[in-house]
């Protein structure tokens, strides 16, 4: 087959990863994606707690078997792999190459200090394969890491601003990457601000009760028609199709679509609360059913708790875009176009986006431009001297970067984004109370902006052998605990149902899935042990053979 080069994008929610003909034009050979991210958590601060509580050590182990996972479902030669390029955040990446990530953790110099923790330089850098532990690619291959912004925020948003064309564009605009941890920039007069916020994972379908990442059978969107509410479910392609049309109120189907539904996305989320606030049928915090949920079509609901995920979510990227303009100086009727990128900003109906504030309200232009943190990696694996290039917009940002962890207008819009979603409290109260704080203030949406679709979906070209999905990447890991009687509490109170036992030789072993743990601040095996011998470590600890 010839040089193959292998592109992936390490994302918070999962992986994706493309084969590349190097010798062919550098034609697509076949992508692979994740459902779910290899570490346990939902989101980026449950990987790094994980991380700094178990050693980065045992989170590079998994993270790398989980590269080699998707490699390995790429379908080619691995004799023939030269290059790999990764991109993502910086928590992602330097967990990928095993470097301290304790300064992404702790804020102020002198806690870090106190550690003896020396900040790594998160610079651009070429390593060969050998130096990555556990990389089952030839040991000569490369190995091409991106350069971060600042602390949290990292390749992927170089990606995002590089990859979307704002930054060759004279506007006032903002970009924001929707998912698990929301990237975002704001360009005013050249200038560029940077921010990064935890948005959880409900933008990418989890922590919902139906949810789903992308992928095929997911509901991405949802329609108001005559009848009913119309589902819109991804195919084998990543194309949405029509689905059933059913009455949410009751779930009875009223029509029959063409695709089946297995869950729902966040971009179904999205869409499904922005129509749900629109007709009355949301009025938060309420769901204004008779069961307080929504049903739609084969049996997958949305609940109350639900939507209090979606809110939370939803309120941390307003809470982003607002602080940005704050440190601008501007109103944020001031932008003028929005760039929309990932799985997330890829699918989902701009328009419904911006209703419920995903979207700055007085936008003329939104564009959504795909997974732009994969694409980064095909140019890098195409052309290596991008990551230089990369390396010197990286070194321009890290000036203007805000740290929403530490900024005082971040946490007090954020409060008033909870009270609105989660509490009730009045749109026009929320908006008197960012006049008060003179920030800038929320308006309603009016008219309606123009919608530039770059790609159909987020991976424009799948390649040649096409997709295949990967739902079981967690590792399994077993050990035997003195004492266990077996009585299964443990895996009765996992929330997940990533645990098992069985019985060997009278003894009981313990499995974990890790993919699907919820991470170190959960610990409900633990405590609802009887005998207190359970002891969570030890299980991430065993490392598997093979």
């Amino acid at each position: 087959m010839g040089k193959i080069g292998i592109a992936m994008d390490l994302g918070t929610s999962g992986f994706r990863g493309q084969a590349i003909d190097l010798g062919r034009g550098n034609e697509i050979i076949s992508t692979a994606i994740t459902t779910r991210h290899p570490l346990p958590g939902g989101n980026v601060m449950d990987h790094l707690h994980f991380s700094v509580e178990m050693g980065v050590e045992v989170s590079q182990q998994i993270i790398v078997s989980a590269v080699n996972r998707v490699i390995e479902s790429l379908r080619i030669p691995t004799k023939d792999i030269v290059r790999l390029a990764v991109c993502g955040n910086p928590i992602q990446l330097s967990l990928f190459h095993g470097i301290e990530i304790r300064d992404l953790a702790y804020a102020g110099k002198r806690k870090l200090e106190s550690l003896g923790v020396v900040p790594p330089k998160r610079d651009a850098k070429i390593l060969k394969a050998e130096e990555i532990e556990g990389l089952k690619i030839p040991s000569g291959a490369e190995v091409i890491i991106p350069p971060a912004i600042e602390h949290e925020v990292g390749a992927d948003a170089l990606a995002m601003m590089v990859k979307s064309g704002m930054l060759e564009r004279d506007e006032v605009a903002i970009t924001t990457d929707y998912g698990t941890n929301a990237e975002m920039a704001l360009m005013v007069q050249g200038n560029i601000l940077t921010g990064s916020t935890a948005a959880g994972p409900a933008l990418e379908g989890q922590q919902i009760e139906y949810g789903l990442l992308a992928a095929p059978g997911a509901i991405s969107d949802i329609d108001r028609d005559d009848h009913g509410y119309r589902c819109i479910i991804l195919d084998e392609d990543m194309l949405p199709q029509a689905g059933d049309t059913v009455d949410v109120e009751t779930g009875s189907l009223l029509s029959s679509g063409t695709r089946r539904a297995e869950g729902i996305t966040g971009t179904g989320v999205i869409a499904l609360v922005s129509i749900g606030m629109e007709e009355g049928i949301i009025r938060l915090p309420r769901i204004e059913t008779i069961d307080t949920e929504l049903h739609l079509s084969n049996g997958i609901k949305f609940s109350e708790k639900d939507l209090l995920e979606a809110g939370k979510a939803i309120g941390a990227v307003r809470a982003g875009h607002v602080t940005l303009c704050q440190e601008a100086r501007i109103e944020m009727e001031e932008i003028t176009s929005a760039y929309m990128s990932g799985a997330s900003g890829t699918y989902v109906d701009a328009i419904k986006a911006q209703k419920i504030g995903l979207i700055p309200a007085g936008v003329k232009r939104i564009y959504q431009v795909g997974n732009t943190s994969l694409a980064m990696a095909r140019d890098m694996v195409t052309d290596v001297n991008k990551v230089w290039g990369l390396q010197d917009i990286a070194k321009k940002l890290r000036q203007t970067h805000c740290m929403f962890a530490a900024s005082k207008v971040f946490e007090k819009v954020y409060i008033l984004e909870l009270s609105y979603w989660t509490e009730g409290m009045p749109w026009e109260q929320y908006v008197a109370f960012l006049k008060r704080y003179g920030f800038p203030s929320l308006q309603r949406v009016k008219g309606h902006p123009e919608v530039i679709k770059t790609v159909q979906r987020d991976i424009p070209d799948l390649g040649r052998l096409g997709l295949k999905i990967i739902p079981d990447i967690g590792e399994v890991r077993s050990v035997f605990f003195e004492g266990c009687r077996g009585d299964q509490l443990c895996v009765r109170e996992c929330p997940e149902t990533a645990l098992s036992i069985q019985q060997e030789d009278g003894k009981f072993k313990i499995s974990i899935d890790v993919s699907k743990c919820l991470g170190m601040a959960c610990r409900r095996c633990e405590r609802v042990c009887p005998q207190a011998g359970f002891d969570i470590t030890k299980l991430f600890y065993y490392r598997p053979q093979g």
